[in-house]
């Protein structure tokens, strides 16, 4: 006789995704998709294919990582450890600015595509190849996609220091339309960087009009995480309501020792443009970001180590102090000779990581670097960090809290339909941990190390993980935009 179901997560305790409270529960799963959830020892064990026993685990939705650079690793590293590892079983690539596709490169990408991989990663020109590589590669983890701003740039301009001109524009705009017929969830900018710094408001505003009608959003990394913060936000507010669409504020943080202290009155502003139109915001649970060396961000304030550079290989995993010291140079010169390159920056404080956190507007995203070979440790232990760290460790929030900020409010932002809650009908993407001992093992000095206390992890009803080893069942796939995004 046939199995009524394929899984049967019997006695666990299960936090939906909803931000409601834990309850006791049997789930169990069929063809992918959660087919029942009763209560615990409700479901008869004989009734599924396997078992497996939940007593003193935690079962939630699987975590979405909103905020990755794992654009081109989904095809080209399909296990994706880092990522299933913790738990996660989507993420969101296309970030700041930088996407794998649409892009045509006439010689190495520019600084920051650099992030993404050397040249031959970049092998869409158009977004449904993108979509038709990662279906094919069969990653072990679901993928959805921004189009970057930056991307678009190199595919249409011939240098990256001035404003696009309307038809520079218009070819943009062509295909990012593309891009959205096929899924994509929107745009994101990376103003910060040196090529999208030139480009003024409009060229955004323009680049941002056919977004409304697709139902998609609009995520940025900001023009200024440091003293001009408010500026940046106010810009990035205005582009959302030019576009009607609603706006992801990238990794928010308070930036350099000036800036220290701020995060009251920048979320102030936030909750006051809450009140005009849909706007919301993701963060790391760390203070040290990461990125490309930027002399812009060089500074004796707080540590800079260098992660890697291609000017002075030999100089990966060092302080850039000591590098200067050494060369008997300043600072400034001495990031010069190591560009490019890449960098850990110690440049926020406890107090404002945990006001950003903790807002109720705020959901979790590693920004992880998954090809820089000292990465921050972020990549492979965010989503665990907040579970022991914050909500156990330090009772920042409750559990459930942490991990609806890692699931439902993700999948709700983001128009990901079916997806990050524990419901009958949904999408099977699951994660079984210990509440008790979870924790992240990565650390700056030893940065690759898998999470402890993740039992196991199901992506679209497959088991993918289980006891810190991957289980070789790569079930992941592309997920395309579905219901209008909230903020």
């Amino acid at each position: 006789m046939p199995h009524l179901f394929d899984t049967l997560i019997r006695c666990v305790t299960l936090i939906d995704g909803s931000g409601a409270a834990a309850r006791m529960a049997d789930v169990a799963l069929r063809d992918g998709r959660i087919a029942s959830i009763d209560d615990a020892g409700a479901i008869d064990a004989d009734s599924a294919a396997h078992v497996v026993e939940g007593h003193g685990l935690v079962l939630s939705p699987g975590f979405i990582d909103v905020h990755t650079h794992d654009d081109t690793n989904v095809v080209r590293q399909p296990e994706m450890t880092p990522k299933l590892s913790q738990g996660v079983t989507t993420v969101i690539v296309g970030n700041c600015g930088i996407s794998a596709a649409p892009v045509v490169l006439s010689g190495d990408p520019p600084d920051p595509m650099n992030l993404l991989g050397h040249a031959d990663a970049f092998r869409y020109p158009d977004f449904r190849s993108y979509v038709q590589a990662v279906d094919a590669a069969q990653p072990s983890v679901n993928v959805a996609a921004l189009v970057g701003h930056t991307a678009l740039r190199s595919n249409h301009m011939d240098r990256f220091d001035r404003a696009a001109t309307p038809a520079e524009i218009a070819a943009m705009r062509a295909q990012l339309e593309e891009a959205l017929q096929h899924g994509a969830l929107g745009l994101s900018t990376g103003l910060a960087y040196a090529n999208a710094f030139n480009a003024p408001t409009e060229e955004v505003l323009a680049l941002a009009e056919p977004l409304a009608h697709a139902g998609a959003l609009y995520a940025t990394h900001l023009r200024s995480e440091f003293a001009e913060i408010l500026d940046a936000m106010d810009e990035a507010f205005r582009i959302g309501r030019h576009a009607r669409v609603p706006v992801v504020i990238s990794h928010l943080k308070c930036a350099g020792v000036p800036n220290w202290g701020r995060s009251t009155e920048v979320l102030d502003a936030l909750d006051a443009a809450q009140r005009w139109q849909p706007v919301g915001c993701d963060c790391y649970p760390y203070t040290a970001s990461s990125s490309t060396l930027d002399l812009k961000q060089v500074t004796s304030d707080f540590d800079i180590m260098v992660t890697w550079s291609e000017g002075a290989p030999e100089m990966g995993g060092r302080l850039l102090a000591e590098i200067a010291a050494e060369w008997q140079v300043d600072l400034h010169e001495a990031a010069r000779r190591l560009m490019p390159a890449g960098a850990v920056y110690h440049c926020m404080e406890d107090a404002d990581v945990d006001r950003i956190l903790s807002h109720p507007a705020t959901v979790v995203g590693s920004d992880g670097l998954p090809n820089d070979p000292l990465p921050h440790p972020r990549l492979w232990g965010a989503f665990p960090r907040v579970l022991g760290h914050y909500a156990r460790d330090r009772e920042l929030f409750p559990l459930a809290v942490a991990v609806n900020k890692m699931t439902g409010m993700s999948a709700e932002r983001f128009g990901l339909t079916e997806r990050g809650f524990v419901r009958e009908g949904y999408w099977a993407d699951l994660v079984l941990f210990d509440p008790n001992t979870i924790r992240d093992a990565a650390s700056f000095t030893d940065p690759m190390q898998p999470a402890e206390g993740i039992a196991a992890v199901w992506v679209n009803g497959e088991l993918s993980w289980q006891q810190r080893q991957p289980t070789g069942v790569r079930a992941g796939r592309f997920l395309p935009r579905g219901a209008q995004p909230a903020a």
